[in-house]
């Protein structure tokens, strides 16, 4: 019988370190294990070196090669001996919301942030938490900017010295807001504008590059972001868009070339296969249905069979901005509703407003895709809350699409496991993992024209209110 050749692909999220092993040849899991981060959005990266070795505990034997997929936009500062100075500011922290005003009026405006780098910043990228944390006592002493992944990456590495010789990879650059996609190089002149002088950045290493060895050695692959490594474990095709239901909301697609979208709505990033991953991304997804379950004193099941047995929502509009919200870009804004009468004053009602909601703002997002010229023929719903029945029924027909969903699986440690076996294997392409799909609860036909209008109208009448940060 023929020895497996085994990779082990990292998930480096906001909640947790998530690690499988695969069969390098099919992708299928050998192994797997988890270990949580602290709830928090500002993190010391030791918890997430802790995690991985929770998580990697009796996994990594016979491990041929290794790749992160990390949480995409947080930044970690370093000092010149590798030290970090600043706790790392994760993606989800908004503290630099007006940070995010200066730097886009101080370029010229969202015009040429998209010409420059193919997206317009918002509190989430790391080129506004640059500027947030310019005048703190740490930055002083900073040296160098990278990313989760890299952190990752470096600290694995078993002759790393310092700042030098540290990676990222063109998915996970593609999210600084100091490096552009379309050009493949690195602008500078933003990390300055953004923190008043130079720091080092990491090199931007290829696709299915090596770029160093554990120090139990394997091969070490150059990671990638999160969403990049997702879109990789799930094999989008053309005519795809992968929608996510996790702690953020997400919509993406795989493109042949580069966007770049002066509205701000999709960021024009890069993927991990040397194509790009236009991408618009929410700040809140499946947790909205768990606080409102929890509001109306359900459990996830029996809010999820009230949703999906409503006769509607009777006009009730949820603008699910429960942690303020990043696209729309409104950071300081808080969940409304609208449309609160007797009749819809009943949690059935109230949850199905939810869901609705919930797809809306995803919807938008999958329009913001068709606009880019983006095809959508089939939507891969998945994250923890697309295992709601009620998500699934009313998604067809607010997303606009046939809708699969994709087997349940760790699809960002998956895609960084394949960019692993890539690189080992020294091909031109990826291996092709087969990625099994369903059918989601049958569609539930609605007037969706109706429902998101209602969605679009109190948003647009409601958004100088939520403009204008929310005084608790």
């Amino acid at each position: 019988m023929t020895e497996l050749r085994l990779v082990a692909g990292v998930d480096c999220s906001t909640q947790a370190t998530k690690v499988l092993v695969c069969d390098a040849e099919t992708g299928a899991v050998v192994r797997e294990g988890r270990a949580p981060h602290p709830d928090a959005t500002q993190v010391d990266p030791a918890e997430w070196w802790k995690a991985w070795e929770i998580a990697s505990d009796g996994l990594l034997d016979g491990v041929q090669a290794v790749a992160i997929g990390g949480q995409q936009h947080g930044m970690v500062l370093l000092d010149d001996a590798g030290e970090v100075v600043h706790p790392a500011v994760l993606w989800n922290d908004t503290s630099s919301a007006d940070a995010t005003t200066e730097l886009i009026t101080e370029l010229g405006g969202p015009e040429a942030w998209a010409e420059a780098v193919g997206s317009v910043p918002v509190p989430s990228f790391t080129v506004t938490k640059l500027r947030w944390v310019r005048d703190k006592e740490a930055a002083r002493r900073a040296a160098a900017v990278v990313l989760p992944h890299d952190w990752m990456t470096h600290r694995l590495a078993a002759d790393r010295s310092g700042i030098e010789g540290i990676t990222t990879d063109r998915g996970d650059a593609s999210g600084t807001g100091w490096w552009s996609a379309a050009t493949n190089s690195y602008r500078t002149d933003l990390v300055e504008l953004a923190f008043g002088r130079q720091l080092a950045l990491p090199r931007v290493a290829g696709p299915a590059e090596i770029v160093g060895q554990t120090s139990f050695g394997a091969a070490l692959a150059a990671g990638t972001g999160d969403n990049a490594a997702a879109a990789l474990g799930l094999d989008l095709q053309p005519g795809d868009v992968a929608v996510s239901l996790g702690t953020s909301g997400t919509a993406f697609a795989r493109s042949t070339h580069p966007t770049a979208d002066p509205t701000g709505l999709v960021a024009g990033f890069a993927d991990a296969t040397g194509e790009y991953l236009p991408l618009v991304c929410t700040l809140n997804a499946a947790r909205v249905m768990s606080a409102t379950a929890q509001m109306l004193g359900l459990d996830l099941s029996a809010f999820d069979e009230a949703a999906i047995t409503s006769a509607g929502s009777d006009g009730l509009v949820l603008l699910p901005f429960l942690d303020g919200e990043r696209t729309p870009d409104l950071p300081h804004s808080t969940g409304l509703i609208y449309g609160l009468t007797r009749a819809t004053m009943q949690p059935a009602t109230m949850a199905r407003a939810a869901v609705e909601g919930l797809l809306c703002g995803l919807a938008d997002a999958v329009d913001a895709l068709r606009d880019q010229g983006l095809p959508v023929h089939r939507v891969l719903l998945l994250g923890g809350g697309a295992r709601s029945r009620a998500v699934q029924a009313l998604a067809p027909a607010l997303l606009g699409a046939e809708v699969v969903l994709p087997e349940p699986a760790e699809y960002v440690a998956l895609g960084a496991a394949r960019q692993a076996a890539w690189a080992l294997s020294g091909a031109a392409t990826p291996p092709t993992w087969q990625v099994p799909v369903g059918k989601p609860e049958p569609a539930i036909t609605v007037d969706a024209a109706t429902i998101r209008a209602n969605y679009g109208q109190v948003l647009t009448k409601t958004r100088p209110l939520l403009a204008d940060p929310y005084n608790r």
